[in-house]
């Protein structure tokens, strides 16, 4: 880490836009009293800022490149919590309170700060109300991401790297930038234009061990940086100082794949990625291109187990649609859809759906419990929605819950007839049996591990034995064995799993359909009445009955769920855009109405986008080439 003594005009111009976005524009004293007292800093990747436990004795601001925070626990191993990219304050809350810092904070790739000391702060809150009020802001912001949404950090500079043979990187970076336009302004750059430039001084970029072509290199990239929302570099074939630039000065890399090629490590990847340090390592995205008329990916295990990544995305060569989702994602604008657990009811939500691509909103993200995986899974296979429609539609016409068990010594229904409906809709939908990673859109779903009476997240594994545990009722369906654990139905720790979504790399906008009625209904009664007396009250006329009492279906269900319920408003509250069709007299288990469940479902679907207000709705329709 060290000081910069002269500015570039860059620096100044970009510095300005920073104090003035955090500051405002009517408080040109608070600008002019920190540009008198700031200190420069250039610190370089894998460099450490702070320590946990030191006293802070000065705080930062990010004017480029990217830091990330770790925390150590007391008995606990050190885990990554936030990224800080351009504009963010870093190291204010020890200044406020005297306390020391909170967390260890490394440069992930090569960084410019300013610094302010503890006199100078002081003196900033003393002389700027608009200075205290900009601080007090940001404290407020992240402790309210913190608690409930995991903060959106895009990644300004993305690294795009070749790791197999048959990749036409140069082509993939031109038509990825021109996806990512939509969203902010891109500047595509490789080795050819730093070339050019580094020519234009009387450099020669071959000349990678002289400090000055080092330091122009640094200040051309910083300038880039500087002038644009989004950059892309482009890595070279072969491991070079401009390839390892790629890799070590982006905030996130693509790690471009042919997915028809031997799955192996690229030299590019034994040689120098795996042997960086991870704490300063830039986060790693798998990208697996297919031919373009791919039914399903299918062995993505493999291309995953042999590299750390942290996401990884499918697209068929060609498909303009494919390469929109992956600018979402990078861009931090993708649409995640998460659908609830509810029997029969869990239908409509394909209505919903029908409803949101009539509106041009297209899901690149979808997760769900119990029913809702059944659901996502459909959504997940990128397949037409007339055929998700008529896969579903044949699978719940056999009513798949009604193959009772006449022992019960684990489960009321056997559930023979859910294990084939799942495995046929399974292969009906991908011709094939795939695991979860090789669904063409990212997914989860939500099982409970009752061996360990704790919440499973799903993301890889065989998609057909996820869905079987997702959606296993306790005490109505059996459970599924998973590596000598007991699974079963989500619901039981989270039938609305809308944080998971918040979670997910690239989500910046979350769509929940739910199947909650709120709250319960009073009873009007005193005692249960007997069996003969409910009998003879199911008898007579639905609006002449005397109790309004849940079936012991629906007492086996709901019960299942109640801590899940105890969690709704928060998961609602999470959602950026809510659904919950009216279905009140629709049961658990009607799926022979199936079409007017759909029906009710795409109804309620349009009434709530037709209420959006419009910039909503616009944020929402995809205008991707």
């Amino acid at each position: 880490m060290q000081v910069i003594h002269t500015l570039l005009p860059y620096q100044d111009e970009l510095l300005g836009r920073q104090l003035t976005a955090f500051l405002g524009e009517t408080d040109p004293a608070g600008v002019a009293l920190l540009r008198a007292h700031i200190e420069w800093i250039e610190i370089g990747s894998g460099e450490t800022l702070m320590e946990q436990g030191e006293a802070g004795e000065s705080m930062f601001m990010v004017i480029s490149g990217r830091l990330r925070a770790y925390i150590r626990d007391e008995n606990g191993p050190e885990r990554a919590v936030r990224e800080m990219s351009r504009g963010q304050v870093i190291g204010e809350m020890s200044l406020y309170t005297g306390a020391p810092r909170s967390a260890t904070v490394v440069a992930i790739r090569d960084s410019v700060l300013i610094r302010l000391d503890k006199v100078a702060f002081n003196k900033l809150l003393a002389s700027s109300a608009q200075a205290s009020i900009g601080l007090t802001q940001q404290l407020i912001r992240r402790l309210q991401t913190e608690r409930a949404r995991v903060p959106v950090e895009k990644p300004v500079i993305t690294g795009l790297m070749a790791v197999t043979a048959g990749v036409d990187l140069a082509d993939f970076g031109t038509r990825f930038a021109v996806s990512m336009a939509a969203a902010g302004r891109v500047q595509r750059i490789d080795s050819a234009l730093l070339a050019t430039k580094l020519q234009a001084l009387g450099l020669s970029a071959d000349d990678d061990q002289n400090p000055e072509v080092n330091r122009q290199v640094a200040m051309i990239l910083d300038q880039i940086e500087a002038e644009n929302d989004f950059v892309l570099m482009v890595a070279d074939a072969e491991l070079n100082a401009w390839t390892r630039r790629c890799a070590s000065h982006c905030d996130e890399l693509l790690l471009v794949a042919n997915a028809h090629e031997p799955v192996r490590l690229h030299p590019t990847e034994t040689d120098f990625l795996m042997l960086r340090p991870p704490r300063a390592a830039a986060a790693q995205v798998l990208v697996l291109l297919h031919a373009a008329d791919k039914r399903t990916p299918m062995n993505t295990h493999a291309w995953l187990n042999r590299r750390p990544v942290a996401d990884h995305v499918h697209l068929r060569l060609g498909s303009a649609r494919d390469m929109a989702r992956l600018a979402r994602l990078q861009t931090r604008t993708a649409v995640g859809l998460v659908l609830a657990g509810g029997g029969a009811r869990g239908l409509s939500q394909l209505g919903v759906y029908r409803a949101l691509l009539e509106r041009g909103v297209e899901v690149d993200c979808v997760g769900g419990t119990s029913i809702g995986a059944l659901m996502a899974m459909l959504v997940a296979s990128n397949q037409p929605l007339e055929q998700v429609l008529q896969v579903a539609r044949k699978a719940f016409a056999s009513n798949p819950t009604s193959d009772f068990n006449w022992l019960p010594l684990i489960s009321l229904i056997k559930g023979q007839r859910l294990r084939r409906l799942v495995r046929e809709s399974v292969m009906d939908l991908f011709g094939t049996d795939p695991d979860i990673e090789d669904l063409w859109k990212n997914f989860y779903c939500i099982a409970t591990n009752y061996s360990t009476a704790s919440e499973m997240v799903l993301r890889r594994g065989n998609l057909d034995r996820a869905m079987r545990a997702s959606i296993a009722i306790p005490g109505a369906l059996p459970p599924v064995i998973f590596e000598g654990d007991l699974l079963c139905d989500g619901g039981t720790f989270n039938n609305f799993p809308v944080d998971v979504m918040r979670k997910m790399r690239g989500v910046g906008t979350v769509l929940g359909v739910d199947l909650s009625f709120g709250p319960p209904r009073k009873i009007p009664h005193s005692e249960v009445p007997g069996t003969w007396a409910l009998l003879r009250d199911k008898l007579r006329p639905r609006d002449k009955r005397r109790y309004r009492l849940p079936s012991i279906a629906s007492i086996l269900m709901n019960v299942t769920i109640l801590y899940s319920v105890s969690r709704h408003r928060e998961a609602r509250a999470a959602t950026d855009v809510y659904f919950n069709p009216p279905l009140h007299r629709v049961g658990m288990l009607e799926w022979h109405k199936f079409d007017q469940i759909v029906r009710q479902g795409y109804s309620h679907g349009n009434e709530v986008l037709q209420a959006l207000p419009p910039e909503v709705l616009a944020q929402l329709v995809d205008a991707r080439p």
